[in-house]
Parts: structure tokens; C-alpha cells; sequence
């Protein structure tokens, strides 16, 4: 009894996991319910009130919604409007002319790289999952692999350069040198796309599945009917730009002044989602004479194609607050303090641990930070590569407590097995890239 006790809360994570792909895998029950099911599993196995698993579920579902809603229903609304009304056909058929079909992943890498850095992650890939679409179907290849090569690059850099939050804080974490981190972590940065985004799905079989139905094509535009490219393109770039300008502009101005809330509000993943929403009802829609009616019903279809997601996503959130008030990641944390292993090897393992029990990125690289922080002067190692590997481990194979997993399974309509199979791959195969290079580095430095 003693060992269970002192094991439960790892005992109790690994036993919802299996509840809740018994659920939805064995029995088909609707990932919603087998989420729920799974958390009340939880937090029972680890002793909650009834009523505490309830409050708990809510604040989860509810803290979720309350960040990501808005971020997926508009970015679902602007996607659809580039697919309705040609903006993603433009861009598409445009970069498969300059690059070829069989090089168009370099610009896909280019244009991940670009939102990783700028804009939240489920911004990015609520905006480049149409577009990866669209370039699939001109190019004739099979969407998932294009969309393995914009997820690794979008997820990389966001996880390894400011001004994202996790290494914002790792920077500040170890006391590291920010223009060290970008030269050093485009070195991780490259080996790791070029692996996980470029060779994984060229080794990787039966990829070919079938267009998502909210992201199938409808018609094919003639020239005159597309906006130009450089609207197309600047259009869903419009968040990216204006959440990076409300980040430096940040920097130079003083907090809780009219200036600083006006950036902030401008800046913000919702509004600058709207304003791009807007525009493109201007650009694509009425200027090339379509009736707001029309409009209105692409925009509805939007966001209807992507309540079921909003509502697992919830349900992850939920099932993720449950897994955190049963401390598993203090549990790991504790394991892991009594170790004598490499500070950028352990800076790496509990990241990566925290990361796959709790699903929480930033979470996970700060309690790293915090642990192993303190042993920098001890080993003598470079503050930087501490950023970069704890950065890495952050990025590794996350499973249903992630809701980015779940965005990534209901928005390409794909099975939970099939999701670790290419979302769990990808990202534990640049993560594991990403220790390799820091290692090798550390040789040097």
C-alpha cells in the first residue's frame, strides 16, 4: 500500500490515459465524454471530493475556452474565408510556380518559422492548416505530409526563440544572453525541421488521407477571380504582424499608461485575428463584388465546422486542470532532483516528463528551470544551451492532455492512433534532435 501511495499520482495518470483510449478507441464513445470520464477517473483514484473533481473540471474547461475559443473560432472563420474565396488557391498555386510541387515544403518551413515566432501557436495552425490544405491538393501530394513539415517548423520555433512565452522566461530563468539564444537556437532550429519536417514524412507510409470536409475545395477559381498574391499572403499574416509590433513596442512603453493598453488591446491574438477577419471580408469578398449575405454563410460555416473541436479542446483542458491538482508534475520534479546526470540531459528529461504529464509547455520548462537553474555554476554550463534543451524537451510528444493534440486530430479528422502516429512522431523526433544538437554544442562551448 505504501508504494502506491507514494506512487499514486503517476499510477493515477497512467491509469486514466488507458481509460480514456479504452473509451474512445475500444468503445467509440466521443472523445468529449471519454475526457471527462477520464478526469473524474483521476481525480477519484487520487482521493477528490466529488464535488472538487466537478469544480475542477469547470475551472479546466473554462480557463481552456476562456483562451483559446475566440483564437480557434476566428482563425477556422479566416481560413475558410481564404478557401471560399480564393486567397489560399492563390498562394498556393503562386508558391508551387516559384518553388515546384516537389520543393514547395521549404516555403512551408519558411512561412511555419515566421507564425511559430510571431503569433500563438493555435494561431498559426488555425491559419496555415487551409493554406497546407490548398497547397496540397494544387501540388497533388498528400496534405499530412506538408502538414508535418509546417507543424515542425511552427511548433520548433515557437518553443525555442522569444518573444514566445517559454523561452521568455527560460531567458530569464537561466540568466541567458536573448541574441545568443536566436544564433544558437537556429542551429537546433534546422537540423531539427530538416528531420522531423522533411525526412519523417518522406520515410513515414500511408499518409494519404482525405481532405477534412470543413477544408474541402468547392471550386476551382479562375485568375480573375483571386485576390493578388501579396494581399493574400499579408491578410493572414495581419496577427503575426501586429502581435510582434505590440511586442517591442511593449518594451519602450511604460505598463498600465493609455499607450501601453492600446498596443496590448491592437496586440492581442483575438482582435488582431479580427482585424484580419475584417479585412478579408473587404479584400476577398466585397471588393471582387460578393454580397455580405454570401460572405456571412462562409463565415457560419467557419465557425460551425469547428464547434466539436472548441468543445474536446475544452474537455483536454478539463482532464489537464485534473492532472495538475493530482501534482504529477511535482511528483516527477521530486524524482528528478536526487539525480547526478548532465544538467542540459536533465534540464531536457524533466521538461520532457512534465511536458507529457501535464501537458503544459511553459509549465513544464519553468519547473525545469527552477530545479536545475541553481546547479549552472556547479557543472559550468553554458546558461544558453540550458535554454535550448530545456526549450526542446517542452517540445516533446504531448498525448490527450495536450490541447494542441486534439486541434491537430479533429481539425485533420484523423484517429487518435493516426495523431500519435504524426503529431506524437513529429514532435518527440525534433525534440530528441534538438538534446542531440545542444549535446554536441556543449562539446564546444
Amino acid at each position: 500500500m505504501s508504494f502506491v501511495s507514494e506512487n499514486l499520482p503517476i499510477i493515477s495518470l497512467i491509469i486514466g490515459v488507458a481509460l480514456l483510449l479504452f473509451l474512445n478507441i475500444k468503445l467509440k464513445i466521443n472523445s468529449i465524454f471519454s475526457l471527462i470520464f477520464a478526469a473524474i477517473a483521476v481525480g477519484l483514484l487520487n482521493g477528490m471530493k466529488p464535488m472538487v473533481i466537478l469544480d475542477t473540471i469547470k475551472d479546466g474547461l473554462g480557463s481552456t475556452l476562456g483562451s483559446l475559443a475566440l483564437i480557434i473560432g476566428f482563425g477556422a472563420i479566416l481560413g475558410k474565408l481564404m478557401v471560399d474565396f480564393g486567397a489560399a488557391q492563390r498562394i498556393a498555386t503562386t508558391l508551387i510556380d516559384k518553388f515546384g510541387a516537389k520543393h514547395v515544403h521549404w516555403a512551408l518551413i519558411i512561412i511555419g518559422a515566421v507564425f511559430g515566432i510571431s503569433v500563438f501557436y493555435e494561431v498559426a495552425f488555425m491559419i496555415l492548416a487551409p493554406l497546407v490544405i490548398s497547397i496540397a491538393i494544387e501540388a497533388k501530394t498528400p496534405f499530412m505530409k506538408l502538414a508535418i513539415t509546417m507543424v515542425a517548423a511552427t511548433t520548433l520555433s515557437h518553443s525555442l526563440f522569444p518573444p514566445q512565452a517559454g523561452p521568455t522566461a527560460l531567458v530569464d530563468a537561466y540568466h541567458a544572453d536573448m541574441g545568443m539564444v536566436y544564433i544558437l537556437g537556429i542551429i537546433v532550429f534546422i537540423p531539427g525541421v530538416m528531420i522531423a519536417g522533411i525526412l519523417l514524412p518522406k520515410v513515414m507510409k500511408n499518409l494519404n488521407y482525405p481532405v477534412p470536409p470543413l477544408l474541402q475545395k468547392n471550386k476551382t477559381f479562375s485568375e480573375r477571380e483571386m485576390p493578388n498574391f501579396g494581399m493574400s499572403l499579408l491578410i493572414p499574416l495581419i496577427p503575426a504582424i501586429l502581435i510582434s509590433l505590440s511586442t517591442i513596442l511593449s518594451m519602450f512603453l511604460t505598463k498600465d499608461t493609455l499607450w501601453h493598453e492600446i498596443v496590448s488591446f491592437f496586440g492581442s491574438a483575438e482582435i488582431s485575428l479580427i482585424i484580419a477577419i475584417l479585412t478579408s471580408i473587404i479584400v476577398f469578398g466585397l471588393r471582387k463584388g460578393k454580397k455580405m449575405d454570401e460572405l456571412m454563410k462562409s463565415f457560419e460555416s467557419g465557425l460551425k465546422g469547428v464547434a466539436t473541436i472548441i468543445f474536446i479542446v475544452g474537455a483536454g483542458g478539463a482532464f489537464k486542470e485534473i492532472i495538475l491538482k493530482a501534482n504529477v508534475g511535482d511528483y516527477i520534479a521530486g524524482i528528478m532532483q536526487n539525480t547526478n546526470i548532465s544538467p542540459l540531459i536533465m534540464a531536457w528529461l524533466i521538461t520532457a516528463l512534465i511536458r507529457i504529464a501535464t501537458g503544459q509547455g511553459v509549465v513544464s520548462a519553468i519547473t525545469a528551470a527552477g530545479i536545475v537553474g541553481p546547479l549552472i555554476p556547479t557543472f559550468n554550463v553554458n546558461p544558453v544551451l540550458m535554454v535550448l534543451a530545456t526549450a526542446a524537451g517542452s517540445n516533446t510528444i504531448t498525448h490527450v492532455n495536450d490541447a494542441s493534440f486534439w486541434l491537430f486530430k479533429e481539425y485533420f479528422n484523423i484517429t487518435i492512433k493516426d495523431t500519435f502516429k504524426t503529431w506524437g512522431l513529429l514532435l518527440f523526433t525534433s525534440s530528441i534532435v534538438g538534446l542531440v544538437i545542444v549535446l554536441i554544442m556543449d562539446l564546444f562551448m
